[in-house]
């Protein structure tokens, strides 16, 4: 009798559903000739988590946009109320208004869904000013990143032009005020004033087209131009790599970090889901612009106490502390410069000072090489003076819009309060420039003291002959190559006036980068010298292993320039990986 013997089943005869799913789509879409973002590289620093709050805060906008598009109409239409809310029935409005009460009073979940589409407008604002100003900080705006920031800015600007446009949609009297105003400033601008008015308004204020035409832009144009902005945006983030902060084993051509997968997109959706409870919490308990309190927009009437939101605070502030001044042009043209100036010409100098300071830079240094680390603000301390000032006078202006708000909860005259804002338009962002001068100037000086002569350990040591001292404990090896990794910028030499008899045709320009140079790079304290660091430690009375000293001070390190050798750039921690190295694009 023969038998057969079959070989055991100790193995899978067919892959997994998951290969097959993933083979099926490489076969279609070629997905794994993206392996290599899986392990695309990103730093951990918490100030790179703004721009993940505005990103996460835009989907929530996106959502709950879309939901309220369902129920908003958008028509100037107008109809008597007859809704739930009892103190406006009777009264004439607009079907925009109307809608939007239906919205906050009869849709199952209606007002939790604005308030939070207006939570996520507020914060994602928010998030995008801090993102910049921590690029502008820490110099992350410098080739090859240019275009970048230049995105940024526009997304920036119409972020903020979103936020105007969608909180004028509901027609109430604040809004309805708002619009008023921009009305205003469109007409002030001269020769075109008129005509922009026009194709904007569809003729005189209120009128019927603009909030249809205002809708269109919210809801259409505007988030399609972010949406484009935003994938270019992160596109050049993956392109051009992450930007870190010096420190060991980080150099121009790698990123110490966490991979893509599966390290940064677990910690990153579990933070969306972060930001989005967080927004949903404020939404629930705290509300915000409760359209019903103000009544349907008329334009004889106003509130005391009417704001804008936050982010157009400092337009209000501008325009509420210039005097009235106007004057007439030959052809008999009247320029209103009440207007034009705190509301046309100041926002655009502001922003056109954010938008060019990396060519204004790049220009006066000179500088064509690739940056990816990054400064901390106090090694750049007129930059960083510069920016600082430039939020005092955002905020100067910011508080200026609420002075009527100021004037009654404080009990104060309103003209002394506009007087205040005049006067501290241009003393406090001056005094706040010289202040983090100083300050940046002063960690500087603490930062060199720490690589001579250690830190500071708050032990107090007396000596034998009766001196009370401090022992001061020696820097750690990658704190002390992050000190003095530092990089120090020279400033660009005055140039000759002439050249072998020769006037030089340049000497303007290059006086006036010489001048430049010398505001952005000079009067800085120097990085410590490697005879500074052997003089110090020679003091100290160590060698480059010692421990202590009969003094109680600590030598500064015990290692590095000191020793006569190079600096250990340390090991890498645990978990982190290296991106490979790269050739400059």
């Amino acid at each position: 009798m023969s038998t057969t013997e079959r070989a055991p089943h100790t193995g899978r005869t067919t892959p997994p559903a998951g290969e097959r799913i993933a083979d099926w789509t490489d076969s279609r879409l070629g997905i794994y000739n993206f392996r290599f973002l899986i392990r695309k590289v990103f730093p951990d620093h918490w100030s790179f988590m703004f721009g993940e709050i505005a990103l996460y805060s835009f989907i929530v906008l996106l959502l709950t946009g879309t939901w309220l598009t369902m129920f908003f109409d958008p028509s100037m239409t107008e109809t008597v109320y007859h809704g739930s809310h009892e103190a406006l029935h009777g009264i004439p409005m607009s079907q925009a208004y109307a809608s939007t009460l239906r919205i906050s009073f009869d849709v199952r979940g209606g007002l939790f869904i604005r308030q939070l589409h207006h939570w996520s407008a507020l914060v994602m604002i928010g998030a995008l000013c801090i993102h910049t100003l921590r690029h502008f900080l820490t110099g992350s705006f410098r080739r090859p990143r240019e275009a970048n920031w230049l995105i940024g800015f526009t997304l920036l600007v119409l972020v903020t032009l979103e936020g105007f446009v969608g909180y004028s949609l509901p027609d109430d009297l604040l809004s309805g005020t708002g619009l008023r105003i921009a009305e205003g400033v469109t007409l002030a601008i001269p020769v075109v004033g008129t005509y922009l008015t026009l194709f904007l308004f569809g003729g005189e204020y209120p009128g019927h087209d603009i909030i249809p035409r205002f809708y269109s832009f919210h809801i259409l144009l505007i988030p399609g131009i972010i949406v484009a902005l935003v994938t270019v945006h992160l596109i050049y983030v993956f392109y051009h790599k992450h930007t870190q902060f010096r420190g060991p084993g980080r150099t121009e051509k790698n990123v110490v970090g966490q991979p893509l997968m599966p390290v940064y997109a677990g910690k990153a959706g579990g933070f969306f889901f972060l930001v989005f409870g967080v927004l949903a919490l404020m939404a629930g308990i705290a509300q915000i612009n409760p359209v019903w309190t103000y009544g349907p927009y008329r334009a004889d009437q106003i509130s005391q106490g009417s704001q804008p939101d936050w982010y157009m605070g400092f337009l209000e502030g501008a325009l509420r502390a210039m005097p009235a001044w106007e004057f007439v042009v030959p052809g008999g043209y009247t320029v209103n410069m009440g207007v034009l100036l705190p509301a046309v010409i100041l926002p655009t100098v502001m922003m056109a000072v954010i938008a060019l300071w990396p060519f204004l830079e790049a220009w006066v240094t000179g500088d064509r090489r690739e940056h990816h680390l990054l400064d901390r603000p106090r090694d750049h301390p007129t930059r960083t003076a510069f920016g600082c000032a430039f939020v005092a006078l955002y905020l100067v202006l910011f508080f200026g819009g609420a002075n009527d708000v100021l004037a009654e909860r404080f009990h104060l005259s309103l003209n002394q309060i506009t007087w205040a804002v005049r006067i501290g338009f241009f003393v406090v962002p001056a005094l706040t420039y010289v202040l983090t001068r100083r300050i940046c100037l002063g960690l500087q000086r603490r930062d060199r003291d720490k690589l001579l002569h250690g830190r500071e350990t708050g032990k107090i040591r007396r000596l034998p002959h009766g001196e009370f001292v401090e022992v001061h404990a020696p820097l750690d090896r990658p704190q002390a190559y992050t000190l003095l990794s530092k990089e120090v910028r020279e400033t660009v030499p005055a140039p000759a006036p002439e050249n072998g008899g020769v006037p030089n045709p340049q000497a303007r320009k290059e006086m006036l980068r010489h001048r430049l140079s010398r505001w952005l790079y000079g009067n800085q304290i120097p990085q410590p010298t490697p005879q500074d660091m052997r003089h110090a430690l020679e003091h100290s009375g160590h060698s480059p292993g010692g421990h202590g000293s009969s003094n109680g001070h600590g030598s500064s390190n015990g290692h590095g320039p000191s020793a006569g050798g190079h600096l250990d750039t340390g090991r890498q921690a645990a978990g982190e990986e290296r991106e490979p190295d790269q050739e400059p694009h």
